[in-house]
């Protein structure tokens, strides 16, 4: 059934704007996010609102495919406080089951809510009259607050990207309360993960003692209605994609290049330590060790992409990281042949479909993600119906995708059972099982995704 047209302006905001600069100027960056709103926001005369990306850019408004753009600038400290400091070194480790200690710090979130009074400000000035505002994620959790303050017109949509954590552990973060208070200010609240919903509104029962019944939280004067929303991608662009011919010969080239092995296990991951990739990289040597992989007949390929290098702990992941491939090949390869192959780069979209489609085996084996958009782009990608997704059951993903290997990646051993169940299946099975990955990405593309919130959104108009 074809969604309901959305009349009513839209405006969308982010910490970034969907553009990067290029030699030519201006041009919308990669991401099935970007493809799936850009043309939504041309067809309705729709606005974005982020950061450029530079410290105290002080740019004018701008015009990129038929969409206007409204930067916010943001200054070099603040980056360092907001972004780096509160965002990613205070909410990203707690959100993420408090993997790392967080830290907290009032400079941090003074930034925090100046550049979140920013973001609000703005979009109270450019927001047309009656338009729906769609807030994303945990850089701008109090701008709907905020921005409701400014504007009672307008109706406000927030959709959290990351996981959001249980209430013993958000309990941990001294300006719980702001934040709860903040995402009550939308009309929809947007969670990946059902779990995300509940955890939410078990936080806005403890703190504030609101009522809660059938997923709308009444709040004084306001109701706000939360659920889950997984995102997806843009199945038909991966598939085309991956049907032509540029493809499917770069995919023999990367076999040839890789001594034609038998099987070739794939990881594709930001080079963070919510993924796993560590843990990852021990259980294949341990296979290697015990002979239950052959390192002849078996390579891997991991690439992380670079993400935050100025961070210390991703620094120190990094390292972490190289040294174990480094001990890896050094014990297990053979001249020209390394065992595993490690990319520490980002490699252009072609390319990773590419890969995707040479990978027998992918593991997507996080300790925890808010959906992992790599586990459906490697099953969109198969259009051979071959190949075996190896997915960690505290991935978003794996609400869905139940037809993947699913694995606890904090087990050393059932993830060394997973790699080996996944390696070893039958033709017969791995066909079955990516025909059920396929069958299930197909159901909800992005677009399908934006279309329903927004749908919803218009329809929870207080």
């Amino acid at each position: 059934m074809n969604p309901v047209p959305i009349t009513r302006p839209i405006v969308v905001a982010a910490n970034r704007l969907p553009v990067m600069r290029t030699a030519d100027g201006w041009a919308p960056s990669p991401g099935g996010l970007v493809r799936a709103l850009l043309p939504m926001l041309r067809d309705t005369g729709g606005t974005w609102v982020g950061w450029t990306g530079n410290p105290d850019d002080e740019a004018e408004p701008f015009v990129v495919e038929g969409v206007e753009l409204h930067p916010v600038p943001i200054s070099e400290e603040e980056i360092e406080l907001y972004y780096e400091g509160f965002s990613n070194d205070g909410l990203w480790p707690l959100y993420h089951d408090a993997l790392r200690e967080s830290t907290y710090s009032a400079d941090q979130w003074d930034a925090y809510v100046a550049v979140n009074e920013r973001f609000a400000t703005t979009l109270a000035e450019i927001a047309p009259p009656d338009a729906m505002v769609w807030i994303h994620d945990y850089q701008l959790q109090l701008v709907p607050k905020m921005l409701r303050e400014r504007r009672d017109d307008v109706t406000i949509g927030f959709f959290l990207h990351i996981p959001f954590p249980p209430y013993e552990l958000f309990s941990r973060l001294p300006w719980r309360t702001e934040i709860v208070e903040g995402l009550l200010g939308c009309d929809l609240l947007g969670f990946q993960r059902p779990m995300g919903t509940s955890n939410f509104i078990a936080a806005a029962q403890q703190l504030l003692h609101v009522d809660a019944h059938h997923d709308v939280i009444e709040n004084a004067d306001h109701r706000t209605r939360v659920g889950a929303f997984p995102i997806s991608i843009d199945v038909d662009d991966v598939e085309a994609m991956a049907a032509g011919r540029a493809t499917r010969q770069r995919m023999s080239q990367i076999r040839a290049r890789l001594g034609d092995p038998e099987v070739i296990l794939l990881g594709v991951d930001r080079l963070d330590y919510t993924k796993g990739i560590g843990l990852r990289l021990k259980a294949f040597a341990a296979l290697l060790e015990s002979g239950q992989l052959d390192p002849e007949r078996h390579v891997m390929v991991q690439v992380a992409t670079p993400t935050r290098e100025a961070v210390e702990h991703y620094q120190d992941e990094r390292h972490q990281i190289e040294r174990l491939v480094g001990e890896i090949n050094g014990r297990y390869s053979r001249i020209g042949l390394p065992v595993i192959h490690y990319l520490y780069q980002s490699l252009p979209f072609d390319e990773l479909i590419a890969l995707y489609r040479a990978g027998d085996v992918m593991l997507v084996t996080p300790f925890r993600d808010g959906m992992n958009l790599v586990a459906k782009e490697y099953a969109a990608a198969h259009i051979d119906g071959d190949g075996v997704l190896v997915l960690s059951e505290f991935a978003g993903a794996a609400d869905e995708l139940t037809d993947a290997v699913l694995v606890n990646p904090h087990d050393d051993e059932a993830l060394q059972q997973a790699i080996m169940t996944a390696v070893e299946m039958h033709r017969h099975e791995r066909r079955k099982r990516m025909e059920g990955l396929r069958n299930q990405i197909r159901k909800s593309d992005v677009q399908g995704w934006a279309d329903r919130f927004l749908g919803v959104m218009d329809a929870s108009a207080n």
